[in-house]
């Protein structure tokens, strides 16, 4: 017994302990507690994307208190890299339910357990990430190749042409036994005596897939700015929580942020010179969360401020079919 209180007690070990708890407890409140579709109206999603917004921040509370306001402020740094980047997540969300014309309503099944599998894949992508880094020293430079890479793709990808994870959506519907009818909310049905995937399974596949293609670009990034797993992670985590809602809360005017590209390709770049050359010059916390908000903040505003015409085009278009 004292053996196991001595355990429970480590401060690595409690830490690990209260986050699970709390990542648990919030976890059920984001996918279980408002499942009423009929009230999942886009004011609802901005109001709880606020609330997961504030959680996220809120938990840099708990690591100032736990570690010191360094630790904090790499945990709010890791955390607005991983937010921005999530945002990335939902246009390729908007073009796989369109490919395989997926109504709203069933939507959020694909979105719920693609975010457990993130949780998931990201944990494995962060540790793996972490030790390679503790045993090698020039994982460093690998890890900063990745990112200016991703940062090259996301500079020159125009967020609105057609997507490479389109490809993916068509590969699967040509490997795997499907059927092009929904079956409610189930992701396998039975036809003709054989059972078939429905197309919320190969959504949901094709989530997963793209989620780990992402991973290699916003586990290294969260990395540049600290090596420690339990901060990586929980940045994570707290940036996954609430894509669902932010997904719908926003599906309306990703169109219109048509600069947003330019400004993930700048975090990205950003990431990949901290890491790069962290021997040379140290860039504090403090200068990265100021940055990323920089970078991010600008890129918003340009695209609702000075839009091109392509972007006004397609505004009145959606704005003509709601009328």
């Amino acid at each position: 017994m004292e053996n196991f209180l001595e355990y429970v007690t480590n401060p690595d070990i409690r830490h690990w302990i209260v986050f699970v708890v709390v990542l648990s407890v919030l976890l059920f409140i984001d996918l279980f507690s408002h499942r009423d579709e009929k009230h999942e109206t886009r004011k609802n999603a901005v109001w709880w994307s606020i609330i997961w917004i504030g959680v996220g921040l809120a938990f840099s509370l708990y690591v100032w208190w736990e570690h010191d306001g360094v630790k904090a402020q790499e945990y709010i740094a890791a955390y607005l890299i991983e937010k921005a980047l999530s945002v990335d997540n939902l246009f390729v969300f908007l073009l796989i339910f369109g490919s395989l014309k997926i109504p709203k309503e069933n939507q959020r099944r694909v979105l719920s357990w693609g975010i457990f599998g993130a949780l998931v894949f990201r944990g494995l992508f962060i540790w793996l990430g972490v030790a390679a880094l503790e045993q090698w020293a020039w994982v460093t430079y690998v890890l900063a190749g990745i990112l200016a890479i991703g940062a090259i793709k996301a500079f020159f990808e125009d967020p609105n042409a057609e997507h490479e994870d389109s490809k993916l959506v068509a590969w699967l519907s040509g490997h795997i036994p499907i059927t092009h009818k929904l079956h409610g909310h189930d992701f396998f049905a039975k036809e003709m005596g054989k059972w078939v995937a429905t197309p919320l399974f190969i959504a949901l596949i094709s989530i997963e897939l793209t989620d780990i293609l992402f991973a290699i670009d916003s586990v290294p990034a969260a990395l540049s700015v600290s090596h420690d797993p339990y901060l990586v992670y929980a940045s994570n985590a707290f940036a996954i929580l609430g894509l669902r809602s932010l997904y719908i809360a926003m599906s309306h005017i990703l169109d219109d942020l048509e600069y947003l590209h330019y400004g993930l390709a700048l975090v990205l770049l950003f990431a990949a010179v901290k890491i790069g050359f962290h021997d040379i010059f140290e860039i504090s916390p403090t200068i990265s969360i100021g940055a990323i908000l920089l970078i991010i903040g600008g890129s918003v505003v340009a695209s609702i401020k000075w839009p091109s015409e392509a972007a006004l085009a397609r505004r009145a278009a959606r704005d003509a079919g709601e009328q």
